[in-house]
């Protein structure tokens, strides 16, 4: 949706004699000496943008702009869900995360979405209770908020609040998706009523004003975290989930959750790990997000090649066959790590990489799926005793493409990389009765089958592939990256660091590039257009081949920080109805 950015009074100290203004026109690129947004919203990267404007830092703004694509990108994030956020701090000059995905109740078992000794259908198992797991973004906000942030819920969430009482126009990206969940929003008497008119989407151009959100947030904002752990909104959530409330003649799995679940709910305080690649020093979340550790083991296997020398169907080439074996060990071994011991240093071992390399014809593709490898043989530290036999035969669980990421800095050198989600477009497709959220689907990213290491278990979290993602070089912020996307986002923001890094493309180039998606199977994900480019059959000429029904891979978000000290904003230039980025502007 794209929204004229409305210029900001100054509300800094008279010292600093600085003005601080934002572009006049939302875009998707945007260069200045400020403080930087990249989101796929408009008024989300306005919300950002008004609070570095008053004097937040990035940790507020990224606060405020994500509650507001909260309202404005329900389909994809919420406070129904949860998700990863990756913090440089200048002052300490470290990097921390914060772990805030969602955790599966107290009851449930690795029988969760097994009927009869088989798995249920997948979509049966996306629209019910049972599919939610306990919400942590709430949690993750406070936890932020409180550590790093400089403001509280009271004024980082009044953007948001304004947005979901006077509404904003549904434009032709927000339609398309109403119209993709219509069979599943009008199994839910609350959602249809919010999204649908007569059980259709709501045509663009309407005026939707969302009341209930607005009521949340103002539950949150005058009651903090614990209005929605333990105050009505948990008793909402919790009825929610075990009493879907559906429309007449409709019946859909229950859940099982307690409001001992979410009083219990905590946010994990993790340290980023860490990688590097040609220069950089690269950090994203750990486990039980798998992203940043499979994309640093593609890394690790590429940093052999000299792709820069190569053309560029070859190095295309070794970047699909480096993903795919990166996969194949990601499938084998990541998950929740306090639930499974994965060999994770051994898996980020240069060594590791090497060994995996060496697998990779530079001439041909792979036939098909890979084995996993074993990274045991290069594990350093010997507590991890436990090697299983990966089947490579095991169907995984169908991983959503949906999600959103946005990314912040400040003038002051602190930067935001955050992915959230409620995982499928509209989650459950279960709007939470007066407070105008959807609810996660997130527990069908367990994997439905075992054993494996991501079945589901009591408290658990499920794998993820969010890649949040910030690089420093010679100690400073040079870039950050993030896009959702389900096991894709892998896939993104490894090409984007090619394209950036590799192949020479500035950021907006590197983001704008046609995305192919090979995530250890016989055919890659491609986007719409891709299939008989002259890039295409470059790659074919390898043995590469295309899944047949493309679709738009991502909605990345970057930022980009320039040896003259400006920030460069990055959004997507056509992908989810493109982007909006906005800097800060210094001037006398």
């Amino acid at each position: 949706m794209k929204v004229c950015a409305r210029a900001s009074a100054p509300v800094l100290p008279l010292v600093l004699a600085i003005v601080l203004i934002h572009e006049a026109v939302a875009a998707p690129v945007a260069t200045g000496t400020g403080g930087a947004v990249a989101t796929i919203s408009a008024k989300a990267s306005e919300s950002a943008l008004d609070i570095l404007n008053k004097g937040g830092n990035a940790i507020d703004a990224a606060v405020a702009a994500a509650a507001t694509l909260g309202v404005t990108d329900p389909f994809s994030c919420g406070i129904g869900g949860g998700g990863f956020m990756v913090i440089y701090l200048a002052k300490d000059q470290r990097v921390i995360t914060i772990d805030h995905r969602e955790t599966a109740p107290a009851k449930t078992s690795a029988e969760w979405f097994r009927q009869d000794g088989k798995p249920i259908d997948f979509d049966t198992a996306v629209a019910s209770g049972a599919a939610v797991g306990v919400p942590g973004t709430v949690r993750g906000w406070h936890e932020a908020l409180e550590r790093y942030g400089s403001m509280r819920f009271n004024q980082v969430l009044a953007p948001a609040i304004a947005v979901a009482e006077q509404g904003f126009t549904v434009n032709p990206n927000f339609n398309l998706l109403l119209g993709q969940n219509e069979k599943k929003f009008r199994q839910f008497a609350p959602t249809s009523e919010l999204y649908l008119h007569k059980g259709k989407a709501l045509p663009s151009g309407t005026l939707l004003r969302n009341p209930g959100m607005a009521r949340a947030y103002r539950e949150i904002a005058a009651g903090g975290v614990k209005a929605f752990y333990e105050g009505p909104i948990a008793r909402a959530i919790v009825d929610a989930v075990n009493k879907p409330p559906v429309a007449a003649g409709v019946s859909v799995r229950p859940g099982a959750m307690r409001l001992s679940d979410l009083a219990n709910y905590e946010a994990r305080i993790r340290p980023a790990l860490h990688s590097t690649y040609r220069g950089y020093d690269l950090y994203g979340m750990p486990l039980p997000s798998s992203g940043g550790a499979t994309v640093a083991h593609a890394l690790n296997i590429l940093e052999g090649f000299d792709l820069k020398a190569l053309p560029r169907a070859r190095a295309e080439h070794l970047y699909l066959e480096a993903s795919r074996l990166a996969f194949a060990d990601r499938n084998a071994y990541l998950a929740d790590p306090e639930y499974v011991d994965a060999p994770l240093a051994g898996m980020l071992s240069k060594e590791f990489a090497a060994q995996r390399r060496a697998l990779i014809r530079p001439d041909r593709a792979a036939p098909g799926a890979v084995a996993a490898g074993d990274p045991y043989a290069f594990q350093s530290d010997p507590s991890v005793p436990l090697r299983p036999q990966p089947r490579a035969s095991l169907r995984l669980a169908p991983e959503s493409a949906h999600t959103t990421h946005l990314t912040v800095s400040d003038k002051e050198g602190n930067v935001v990389a955050y992915t959230f989600t409620i995982e499928s477009w509209g989650g459950s497709g279960i709007v939470v009765p007066d407070y105008g959220f959807l609810l996660n689907n997130e527990m069908t990213d367990f994997d439905f089958e075992g054993p494996h290491p991501n079945v589901p278990e009591a408290g658990k979290r499920p794998r993820s592939s969010m890649a949040p993602t910030i690089a420093l070089k010679n100690g400073k912020p040079a870039f950050s990256i993030g896009s959702p996307g389900g096991s894709t986002i892998i896939t993104t923001v490894l090409q984007t660091v090619v394209n950036y890094v590799d192949l020479g493309m500035p950021m907006d180039q590197a983001v704008d590039a046609p995305r192919l998606s090979q995530r250890n199977a016989s055919e890659t994900s491609v986007e719409p257009g891709f299939g008989g480019s002259a890039q295409a059959r470059a790659l074919e000429g390898f043995g590469q081949r295309w899944e047949a029904a493309p679709e738009e891979i991502g909605a990345a978000n970057a930022l980009v920080f320039n040896p003259d000290g400006t920030v460069t904003a990055v959004s997507e230039g056509k992908r989810h109805g493109v982007g909006t980025a906005l800097v800060q502007r210094r001037g006398h």
